[in-house]
Order: C-alpha cells, then sequence, then structure tokens
C-alpha cells in the first residue's frame, strides 16, 4: 500500500479484528467496533455499556455510572486502532501507552444502556508519538472530551 493510499484508506473493525489489532482483553478492553477509520485522520468507536461490566460493581452500585477513565481509556483504544490501521499489520499487537491526558472534561455521566460513540481525531504524529483530540457522545450529547498523547512502543 503506497503512503498516498494510506492516508485515503477507510476501514472499520468488528470485535475480532480490534483483538488482532490492540491487546486489550476483558476487562480492560472499552471498545465493540469501530465504524469509521480513515487512515491517519480520524476513527469513530462504539461502546455498548452494560450493567454486567466489573467496574459497575463498585462504582456506584446505587447508581451505576461509567468511570471517567475508562471513557478516556476507550477513546484512547480507538485512536490505537486509528493508528494500527495507519501503520499496516506490522504494528498489529504492539503496546500503546499514554504519555498525557490535557483539557479533559466530563459533561454528562455514561450508564448502563447507553451506547457511547467515541470520536477521534489525529492532531499530529512525530515518529512513534502521536497526539489526538477525543469526543465521547450518547444520543449526540457531548459526555467527555480530552487531548491525549500516545507512544507506540517497540518491543
Amino acid at each position: 500500500m503506497t503512503e498516498a493510499t494510506a492516508e485515503t484508506e477507510m476501514g472499520a473493525a468488528d470485535i475480532g479484528r480490534i483483538m488482532e489489532m490492540i491487546p486489550h482483553r476483558f476487562p480492560m478492553l472499552l471498545i465493540d467496533r469501530v465504524v469509521d477509520i480513515v487512515a491517519n485522520e480520524s476513527a469513530v468507536g462504539i461502546k455498548n455499556v452494560t450493567i454486567n461490566e466489573p467496574q459497575f460493581q463498585g462504582h456506584f452500585p446505587q447508581r451505576a455510572v461509567m468511570p471517567g477513565v475508562m471513557i478516556v481509556e476507550a477513546m484512547a483504544q480507538t485512536a490505537a486502532v486509528m493508528v494500527v490501521h495507519s501503520l499496516g499489520t506490522s504494528a498489529e499487537g504492539k503496546l500503546v501507552y499514554f504519555m498525557s491526558i490535557d483539557d479533559c472534561r466530563f459533561r454528562r455521566p455514561v450508564t448502563p444502556g447507553d451506547v457511547m460513540r467515541i470520536q477521534i481525531v489525529k492532531e499530529r504524529n512525530r515518529g512513534n508519538v502521536w497526539r489526538f483530540h477525543g469526543e465521547a457522545y450518547v444520543d449526540d450529547q457531548l459526555c467527555s472530551e480530552a487531548r491525549f498523547a500516545a507512544m507506540v512502543v517497540e518491543e
């Protein structure tokens, strides 16, 4: 695939493909599919939030709310899928570490039964460091947003 082709190629990933692309597994795999991937540009991830997830046993039993850090992690996992899609199969399964989380805001709680739509846009990348802006929505309402940077680790 040429560089010009990679920059315009769109794709999608179901749960099986996501697990080939990134190393996360239950209970830390926090996206169910990625519906739109534009290499080197953006991606849209989907998270179906259910009461059966382990975090809801303690956060909070009387009123289940998805922890904000897990929403940001879902953004990062969506971004990681876009990075692997952009770099190709040689990047599959590599670890991606957070470097920073900035300008993070939580606007509305995410609760069981919600379908969270996670939109990420690449702001830039240099070498193995990538910077993104992410937003999470439920029913077209902004729930959370953040800027974050991550590094693809060569092992």
